[in-house]
């Protein structure tokens, strides 16, 4: 929404795409409290980097709440809004650089990401006995997720663990990952060793290649969030592919309308 990411990020796309160079977008959007003008903003400054970049992640400041401590600071949720921009790059980087007993490598990240439209990304952590299902679990849970994976084409998702991980706890793990995707998708997934993390696992998802219609629906998700603010969204609540809680916030704001537009008649 500032004169920065929003104006440069999208000619920097455009000369990096113009390179060969496959290019992501890894964004967060304004809290609502920035104000209807920066988020009119963000949303103008998206579509133009919608259109230069392979793939788009999108995170909403307004889902960090959710992971933010309650008593969280403003710089602190700030903070926090960066920490995700760097786990969702760095997670894609580890995926290429760093070794694993089953490596991905950048032509991997190529098929999951190029001309792939909307991305979704998740990051979910598990400890104990059930560490690589409750992290694979965690991440299809996600508080970052504004729609499901459900019906993607494409995914890539990478297991990092400290070299302790059985077969049985990944293969488990994967399960629950191609169970909410298309039958015929494409799934690549790998493995990184990292001791840093001790006894922890740690499972990032990124799923692409979503039909026109769940395209459409991203669209929707993020307009949905302009209307709430009193800017045009969208305005036809039967289509079902948006999930019930956005159909209840549109409804909300029609009711809202219907009501301004009652007094203002008996004004006149």
């Amino acid at each position: 929404g500032g004169g920065t990411g929003t104006g440069a990020a999208p000619v920097v796309a455009e000369v990096a795409k113009e390179c060969g160079a496959l290019t992501i977008g890894v964004v967060t959007k304004p809290f609502a409290w920035e104000g209807a003008r920066r988020t009119k903003q963000a949303e103008e400054g998206l579509a133009r980097l919608r259109e230069s970049v392979d793939t788009l992640i999108a995170i909403p400041n307004a889902r960090l709440m959710e992971i933010c401590p309650p008593d969280a600071t403003i710089e602190q949720a700030f903070e926090t809004a960066d920490d995700v921009l760097r786990q969702a790059i760095q997670s894609i980087s580890n995926i290429i650089s760093q070794n694993g007993s089953i490596n991905l490598d950048f032509n991997d990240v190529r098929t999951t990401m190029s001309e792939a439209g909307p991305a979704l990304l998740a990051v979910g952590t598990g400890d104990g006995d059930t560490r690589a299902t409750d992290a694979a679990h965690a991440a299809t849970r996600s508080p970052l997720l504004d729609q499901s994976i459900e019906g993607a084409q494409k995914v890539l998702f990478n297991v990092t663990h400290d070299g302790t991980l059985g077969l049985r706890e990944l293969d488990a793990a994967a399960r629950i990952i191609s169970e909410f995707v298309d039958d015929a998708a494409n799934i690549i997934f790998g493995t990184v060793i990292d001791p840093t993390v001790g006894t922890k696992v740690q499972m990032t998802v990124i799923a692409t290649g979503f039909p026109p219609k769940r395209d459409r629906a991203f669209e929707r998700a993020e307009d949905s969030r302009i209307a709430d603010l009193g800017l045009p969204g969208v305005a036809s609540i039967e289509d079902a592919e948006l999930p019930a809680f956005l159909r209840r916030n549109i409804r909300s704001l029609g009711a809202l309308n219907s009501v301004q537009e009652t007094a203002g008649a008996k004004k006149g």
